[in-house]
Protein backbone atom coordinates (compact mmCIF):
# COMPACT_ATOMS: atom_id res chain seq x y z
CA UNK A 1 0.00 0.00 0.00
CA UNK A 2 1.61 3.23 -0.85
CA UNK A 3 1.69 6.44 1.52
CA UNK A 4 -0.27 9.31 1.30
CA UNK A 5 2.84 11.50 1.00
CA UNK A 6 4.07 9.30 -1.96
CA UNK A 7 0.59 9.48 -3.81
CA UNK A 8 0.69 13.52 -3.13
CA UNK A 9 4.69 13.89 -4.43
CA UNK A 10 3.81 11.89 -7.96
CA UNK A 11 0.44 14.29 -8.08
CA UNK A 12 2.48 17.08 -7.67
CA UNK A 13 5.33 16.71 -9.86
CA UNK A 14 2.59 15.43 -12.82
CA UNK A 15 1.19 19.01 -12.29
CA UNK A 16 5.00 20.90 -12.38
CA UNK A 17 5.36 18.56 -15.45
CA UNK A 18 4.84 21.35 -19.12
CA UNK A 19 2.20 20.29 -21.08
CA UNK A 20 3.01 19.14 -24.42
CA UNK A 21 4.83 22.05 -25.82
CA UNK A 22 5.23 22.63 -29.49
CA UNK A 23 8.18 23.89 -31.21
CA UNK A 24 6.74 27.24 -32.18
CA UNK A 25 6.07 28.00 -28.43
CA UNK A 26 9.60 27.08 -27.56
CA UNK A 27 11.24 28.71 -30.90
CA UNK A 28 9.55 31.87 -29.59
CA UNK A 29 11.29 31.96 -26.22
CA UNK A 30 14.37 30.89 -26.82
CA UNK A 31 13.99 34.24 -29.28
CA UNK A 32 13.28 36.27 -26.15
CA UNK A 33 15.59 34.68 -24.07
CA UNK A 34 18.69 34.85 -26.66
CA UNK A 35 17.44 38.73 -27.03
CA UNK A 36 17.62 39.46 -23.35
CA UNK A 37 21.01 37.69 -23.39
CA UNK A 38 22.49 38.95 -26.80
CA UNK A 39 20.72 41.91 -27.66
CA UNK A 40 19.34 42.17 -31.54
CA UNK A 41 22.51 41.44 -32.81
CA UNK A 42 22.49 38.31 -31.22
CA UNK A 43 19.14 36.74 -31.50
CA UNK A 44 20.16 37.68 -35.39
CA UNK A 45 22.78 35.46 -35.69
CA UNK A 46 20.87 32.12 -34.22
CA UNK A 47 17.88 30.50 -35.41
CA UNK A 48 16.06 27.47 -33.67
CA UNK A 49 15.58 24.19 -36.18
CA UNK A 50 14.18 21.60 -34.27
CA UNK A 51 12.55 20.90 -30.57
CA UNK A 52 12.15 17.22 -29.83
CA UNK A 53 12.89 14.77 -26.87
CA UNK A 54 13.98 18.03 -24.66
CA UNK A 55 16.56 18.82 -26.86
CA UNK A 56 16.43 22.35 -28.87
CA UNK A 57 18.92 22.26 -32.18
CA UNK A 58 20.21 25.89 -33.14
CA UNK A 59 21.92 27.05 -35.93
CA UNK A 60 23.94 29.67 -36.12
CA UNK A 61 25.75 32.17 -38.46
CA UNK A 62 29.44 31.69 -36.91
CA UNK A 63 31.54 29.60 -35.20
CA UNK A 64 32.11 32.49 -32.80
CA UNK A 65 28.77 32.89 -32.03
CA UNK A 66 27.82 28.94 -32.14
CA UNK A 67 31.28 29.24 -29.15
CA UNK A 68 29.13 32.20 -27.35
CA UNK A 69 26.19 30.07 -27.18
CA UNK A 70 27.69 26.95 -25.86
CA UNK A 71 29.39 28.91 -23.06
CA UNK A 72 26.21 30.09 -21.67
CA UNK A 73 23.58 27.00 -22.99
CA UNK A 74 23.69 26.65 -19.26
CA UNK A 75 21.80 30.19 -18.26
CA UNK A 76 19.69 29.78 -21.47
CA UNK A 77 18.48 26.51 -20.30
CA UNK A 78 17.73 27.93 -17.03
CA UNK A 79 16.13 30.84 -18.28
CA UNK A 80 13.79 28.68 -21.09
CA UNK A 81 12.83 26.66 -18.07
CA UNK A 82 11.55 29.45 -16.24
CA UNK A 83 9.37 30.45 -18.90
CA UNK A 84 8.69 27.22 -20.27
CA UNK A 85 8.46 24.74 -17.11
CA UNK A 86 10.84 22.93 -15.68
CA UNK A 87 12.77 19.93 -17.29
CA UNK A 88 11.51 21.23 -20.75
CA UNK A 89 14.64 21.81 -22.39
CA UNK A 90 17.77 19.62 -21.03
CA UNK A 91 19.90 20.30 -23.50
CA UNK A 92 21.16 22.54 -26.11
CA UNK A 93 22.83 21.44 -29.60
CA UNK A 94 24.73 24.32 -31.84
CA UNK A 95 25.31 23.53 -35.33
Amino acid sequence: MKSIGKLLNKKLKQLQRPANLDDKTVFYVFKKVIQEEFGNIGAEKFRPEYFGNKVLAIKSDSSAWASELWLNKGKIIRKLNKELGEGSVEKIKVN
